[in-house]
């Protein structure tokens, strides 16, 4: 589980992250949704400890990062695709984190094998494509077998297969018990496997209701999407004219 209390973040004269609470549960996918400039990737950052609260508590499974004893077996994070050396291998990639994670090198095979990466285990990671990079990040996070996973824009530079896979490996975790937050822009697969949706906007807190709620919340043909752009519609940084002239 995570809790996010009162959570305020600034930079200088920047307010990013503004006065934010929240809850993600054990056995749901609760979405983090938002514009550019929302927030979204700071409140990541500090959930997993990348970066302090200015004001606000954050715990996970009840506790801070800081007071667990072994942290890679109670929270997993893919927080970025290129957080990698490109001169290793898969394995040599997992094998590092494993290692200061305290688990045994038998750990990675099993985990490179759920995200599908398990026959090119020996590649270097330099020569791997964007979607292959984003198993790897979320192999990274399966490390220790995690009750809570935190992962940022996972679906991103996957193909269709990847997609599908993505979403049942997100549900399976969920069957399994296991918290997830995740950060996303595809509110197609926020539909078919969300349970909570939070939603920010310029730092602020704009809705935090469960999926169902939301979705009945809309109109038309894409209720989801109709929602959440009433939601957003003063928070959007960047607007511009679209269609045919």
């Amino acid at each position: 589980m995570i809790s996010v209390r009162g959570v305020s973040k600034r930079f200088g004269e920047k307010l990013a992250v503004d006065d934010v609470t929240f809850e993600a549960e054990q056995g749901s996918i609760t979405y983090l949704l938002g514009p550019n400039g929302a927030g979204k990737t700071t409140m990541m950052r500090m959930i997993a400890g990348l970066a302090h609260t200015s004001s606000g508590t954050i715990s996970v499974n009840g506790s801070g990062l800081r007071d667990f004893r072994s942290t890679i077996n109670e929270i997993g994070f893919g927080l970025g695709a290129f957080a990698r050396n490109p001169g290793h291998t898969a394995e040599q990639h997992l094998l590092w984190q494993a290692r200061l994670g305290g688990l045994p090198k038998s750990d990675i095979a099993p985990v490179l094998d759920r995200v599908g990466l398990a026959p090119v285990a020996k590649r270097s990671v330099g020569k791997f494509s964007y979607g292959m990079l984003q198993r790897l990040g979320i192999a990274s996070a399966l490390l220790g077998d995690p009750k809570t996973l935190v992962l940022d824009e996972p679906a991103n530079g996957l193909d269709i297969e990847g997609i599908i896979w993505l979403r049942e490996l997100l549900l399976g975790l969920a069957a399994e018990g296991k918290c997830l937050l995740v950060a996303s822009h595809n509110l197609t697969e926020v539909e078919i496997t969300g349970t909570r949706v939070v939603i920010m906007g310029k730092g602020k807190l704009l809705s935090d209701t469960s999926k169902d709620e939301l979705v009945a919340a809309g109109s038309g043909p894409r209720p989801l999407e109709s929602a959440y752009i009433e939601i957003t519609e003063n928070s959007v940084e960047y607007v511009a004219a679209g269609g045919a002239k």
